[in-house]
């Protein structure tokens, strides 16, 4: 597996670049990929079929200059900047693998994924709901994924120093819930890590065997995506 630890300029950029990946392996590329990048501002992020005024606090993110906009993956809604790991996982789904079926990559996925934290955090790690992770019944992981015939993307992000504050004022409650959130408002409900993003790369390498560095990215495709989906309102405002 090849990695790349690369944030590109803006936020339209970096989503669009999740999804040039995984359209690249799905087109040839034989290798499976790990990603690591880092928001240098505020966003909300809508998962693909969520209801932007049903999310989000459109007035509010309005007079903060938070963009709102739409991801390729499914899963909810939520808050990007300053103090998220993000990463994304491009893997071919190869036949009678796990990762065959939705409901077994998630376990598999986050199985590994959780090792890595637990490395880190000794061991109190806990996958919640679907795809969370939790220390202590707190999130600080949200993930999902988006499949093609050949490979899938799964990707989400680790909570190590984001305003949390902001949070609140930027989104809704969800409108759907895990069972475990038990309705609590974002500031009750997530957590930050107290790890430095380099020592969580390291343990995500680790875990997914992901030693040799990806040296290109697919800079048109991107640029294509930007353009035509991802700084668009007939994209991110389409439910």
């Amino acid at each position: 597996m090849r990695y790349l630890d690369r944030t590109l300029h803006t936020a339209q950029e970096n989503l669009a670049c999740d999804e040039a990946l995984l359209d690249g392996c799905e087109e040839g590329d034989p290798d499976e990929i790990l990603r690591f990048w880092e928001p240098r501002q505020h966003f909300v992020v809508l998962g693909y079929s969520n209801k932007a005024r049903t999310e989000v606090k459109l007035d509010s993110c309005r007079a903060l200059g938070i963009p709102v906009l739409r991801r390729c993956s499914g899963g909810g809604t939520v808050l990007q900047g300053p103090g998220n790991l993000n990463y994304a996982l491009i893997l071919r789904i190869r036949e009678g693998s796990a990762l065959e079926s939705i409901v077994e990559a998630n376990a598999f996925i986050m199985n590994r994924n959780r090792n890595a934290l637990d490395s880190l955090l000794g061991g109190r790690v806990l996958i919640q709901g679907y795809t969370d992770l939790t220390l202590q019944g707190l999130k600080f992981s949200g993930n999902s994924q988006r499949r093609r015939r050949r490979f899938l993307l799964f990707h989400g992000s680790f909570l190590l120093h984001l305003d949390l504050a902001l949070v609140e004022e930027a989104l809704r409650l969800p409108s759907k819930q895990p069972s475990y959130r038990r309705n609590r408002a974002h500031k009750d409900f997530l957590t930050n890590l107290p790890l430095q993003a380099d020592a969580v790369k390291e343990a995500m390498k680790q875990v997914w065997g992901a030693y040799d560095a990806l040296e290109e990215i697919p800079e048109e495709r991107i640029e294509r995506l930007v353009r035509e989906k991802y700084t668009t309102d007939a994209w991110n405002f389409k439910f």
